[in-house]
């Protein structure tokens, strides 16, 4: 993994919450519909590298050049990863820390 791409969190009103953000000073990275029906919201500092998404769930989504060999690694390591969906956005793989928080590997 070389970064965190993207922090999900859960939000009761994704609009709302865009309304907050903005306020804020983030600005629009991606609003676009989603696979589930509901609409992505990618937002992010100027300048930043990270961004969020307000999402119905959370989770910590971390780019990585080799998401095969990534997931390899670390279930040589003894951590359980899903297997990799393909998606018109890139390669996605997830997994969960001890306590049941949710990680993703994300390959362009």
């Amino acid at each position: 993994m070389k970064s965190v791409e993207i922090i999900m969190l859960p939000v009761k009103d994704r609009q709302k919450a865009k309304e907050f953000y903005l306020k804020l000073g983030f600005e629009i990275v991606v609003e676009a519909p989603d696979q589930h029906g509901e609409t992505w919201i990618q937002m992010r500092l100027p300048g930043s590298d990270t961004s969020l998404s307000l999402a119905g769930f959370q989770g910590i989504i971390c780019e990585t050049d080799n998401i095969e060999k990534e997931s390899k690694d670390l279930e040589a390591k003894g951590i359980h990863v899903e297997k990799i969906d393909d998606t018109p956005w890139g390669k996605f793989a997830w997994l969960k820390d001890l306590d049941g928080n949710s990680l993703c590997l994300h390959q362009k």
